[in-house]
């Protein structure tokens, strides 16, 4: 049995700039965190007295006998990638709901790919796993995904992430002191919305309206760095993160018409009007989580307006995904020969 435990995380800025529609030609660039919310995997050869040679537990359970019939897009594609030919158990928990804005497709394939790995008795780098994942889901499930989830997932912590090329990632560890990490993290709030979308619906019309968009995704892009200045700088000016976060969030409501809605703009509404200095939609938009950056002195009033939404404490975590259990037993399926 392997066991793999792999964070979701909270993209800052820069999102949609790390589409390769967009990176390719122009760079990209991110500022993003992973926290401590996660997804479990856990793995193992299947035992030889089944009629089915997959079972497969998510949100359904999946039990079929060629690898074709499997219906999870990435469970499929990542067994193909890697070449396993042996049947699999494989089984999945999550801390938090999928569609829900924290990159949680891209942390199961991240985390499902550490599994196979070790599996078949290899260890890999957070580098390979990240491209991997980056491979599996644009290449081959062609999922209207960006790069960012992959690589927060895999490397974990609080980094600027840059994309340059086809797939060159730089990943920047943000090195700032732990007090003004513990001031960043004092200042953020997260609320589940309750409200489920489909990312990549969302993220195929942000990037169809590329051409359209160019000067705001300049300016995203630009926030990132401003950002990562605002963080070097001294801890009294840490409101000036959350002024951004608002900057980029009405920018980024312009990117599509799916990015918000009625009913999240009348919560963020409600929590800036109650003490919230910014914030935005985790992910592509439409639903999910919602991130705030309200001082500690008014976060009572702000979880006091949004009484009827989950609150989730949470904090930053730096080690990505890891295996968290090791103990590999393969079958013998080669009949018994008594002499």
């Amino acid at each position: 049995m392997i066991i793999s435990r792999t964070p979701f995380r909270i993209s800052f800025f820069g999102g949609g700039t790390d589409y390769p529609g967009w990176y390719q030609k122009d760079g990209g660039a991110v500022l993003s965190t992973t926290i401590d919310k996660y997804c479990y995997i856990s793995c193992r050869y299947l035992p030889p007295f089944f009629d089915h040679r997959y079972l497969i537990r998510y949100r359904v359970i999946e039990t079929v006998g060629h690898m074709e019939e499997i219906r999870h897009p990435s469970v499929r594609e990542c067994l193909r990638f890697m070449g396993i030919q042996d049947g699999i158990e494989m089984v999945h928990n999550s801390d938090l709901p999928a569609r829900s804005g924290i990159g949680s497709s891209s942390a199961f394939t991240v985390g499902l790919l550490n599994t196979l790995y070790a599996l078949t008795g290899r260890m890999v780098g957070k580098r390979k796993l990240a491209a991997d994942a980056i491979c599996i889901e644009q290449q081959m499930i062609r999922e209207n995904v960006g790069s960012q989830d992959q690589v927060a997932a895999a490397f974990g912590g609080l980094n600027r992430i840059e994309f340059n090329g086809r797939e060159d990632f730089i990943v920047s560890p943000i090195t700032i002191d732990h007090r003004k990490i513990r001031t960043l993290q004092n200042h953020l709030m997260l609320f589940f919305t309750g409200l489920s979308r489909t990312a990549s619906e969302i993220a195929a019309e942000q990037m169809r309206n590329v051409e359209h968009n160019r000067a705001e995704l300049r300016t995203m892009r630009q926030m990132v760095d401003e950002a990562v200045r605002i963080l070097n700088g001294p801890v009294d000016g840490i409101e000036d993160f959350g002024r951004l976060l608002n900057e980029s969030w009405m920018l980024k409501r312009t990117l599509s018409s799916r990015v918000s809605n009625t009913a999240i703009d009348d919560i963020y509404q409600a929590a800036m009007q109650s003490g919230a200095i910014g914030g935005k939609l985790c992910g592509a938009g439409g639903g999910g989580f919602i991130l705030l950056f309200v001082p500690p002195r008014k976060q009572r009033m702000v979880r006091r307006a949004l009484k009827d939404l989950l609150f989730v404490p949470f904090t930053f975590e730096t080690l990505g995904s890891h295996i968290i259990l090791y103990a590999n037993k393969e079958y013998d399926a080669r009949p018994l020969i008594w002499n």
